[in-house]
């Protein structure tokens, strides 16, 4: 830093609000960076992070970061923190509630300066982990309204009842579920809004069958569902889940939507991708990012805000796979 100062012709304050990003006149600028540049001085990380009390990171805790859901988020999450010089680490938790409530209570080592989480399940552990923790933390999910923690959720349970309404206005009788497990939190909602949807409507609930929210078990869920019914139309709890449905379909003889309709939930680029392509619910996921990201930075900026929640509402996107243009 004195060699930089004294290179530019400035004083070492001056150098320092430069080098740390505070300005000073466009000429103390342009000297103290060629100065800099000249000198091959390059900022240490360690101490401005001791001095400021800030480490330049956020956290993105999720449980797959290959669910396009989740890169989705990242993508937006990261273009909002970037727009602030924050960097981006993104950790996957595999679902695991003793992974992400040691990754909430590593923040008392305030090794970022705020996290974003979306589990999948919520426990008491959680809600312990999030309500101690020193340093700011938003949650993408649904959250008890008593936890005092920043919070951006959807509504899932109403976004099924939007493609069952769809499929009966189609025409279709015999509607079944894939849903992935019970006891997440994404898993009860979907499944208490088909039910009801389906009892709305008057019609049997006895078509629905449980795995994961991946590929794999969901194409085993269908499989396992067109062995001992026939329905015409299948809602799935994610696009993962559709995908699977998909192919079982096809490989079981089936036409899609001709013979059975099908609609996914998250409306991620797999839906687009697939042929024909999935009519799927949008429940917002680069919007929750986007939110969840400024209530984050804003909270970096003033600890002293009231708890906030915010609500991205649940669309449907109509395609191929139950009646729609491809």
């Amino acid at each position: 830093m004195h060699t930089v100062a004294a290179r530019a012709g400035v004083s070492i304050a001056s150098a320092s609000r430069v080098l740390n990003g505070v300005g000073g006149s466009p000429e103390t600028v342009r000297r103290v960076r060629e100065a800099a540049a000249a000198v091959g001085y390059v900022p240490n990380a360690i101490a401005r992070s001791l001095q400021s009390q800030r480490t330049g990171l956020i956290a993105f805790a999720v449980e797959d970061i290959g669910n396009p859901v989740y890169v989705a988020m990242m993508r937006a999450i990261e273009a909002v923190v970037a727009e602030s010089g924050h960097q981006l680490l993104v950790h996957a938790t595999g679902g695991q509630v003793a992974s992400e409530t040691a990754l909430l209570r590593r923040l008392a080592h305030r090794y970022v300066d705020g996290m974003i989480i979306s589990p999948i399940r919520i426990t008491a552990a959680h809600v312990a982990a999030l309500t101690t923790t020193p340093v700011p933390v938003v949650v993408i999910g649904q959250l008890a309204d008593d936890v005092p923690v920043d919070n951006v959720r959807t509504d899932s349970r109403s976004g099924i009842a939007l493609a069952v309404d769809h499929l009966v206005a189609a025409g279709r009788t015999r509607i079944a579920f894939l849903n992935g497990p019970l006891d997440t939190v994404p898993g009860v909602a979907r499944d208490a809004g088909f039910r009801a949807a389906l009892e709305r409507h008057g019609m049997p609930v006895d078509l629905i069958e449980v795995g994961d929210f991946q590929y794999a078990p969901g194409r085993a869920a269908a499989e396992r569902l067109l062995s001992r019914a026939e329905p015409d139309a299948i809602v799935c709890a994610n696009d993962l889940i559709a995908v699977g449905a998909l192919h079982a379909l096809l490989v079981a003889g089936k036409r899609v939507p001709e013979d059975v309709a099908l609609v996914g939930m998250d409306d991620t680029e797999l839906a687009q991708m697939s042929y024909p392509q999935i009519s799927s619910v949008s429940l917002g996921s680069e919007e929750r990012g986007r939110r969840a990201a400024r209530l984050l930075l804003e909270r970096i900026a003033d600890g002293a805000l009231p708890p906030r929640r915010e609500h991205v509402a649940p669309s449907l996107v109509i395609r191929a796979t139950s009646g729609g243009v491809q």
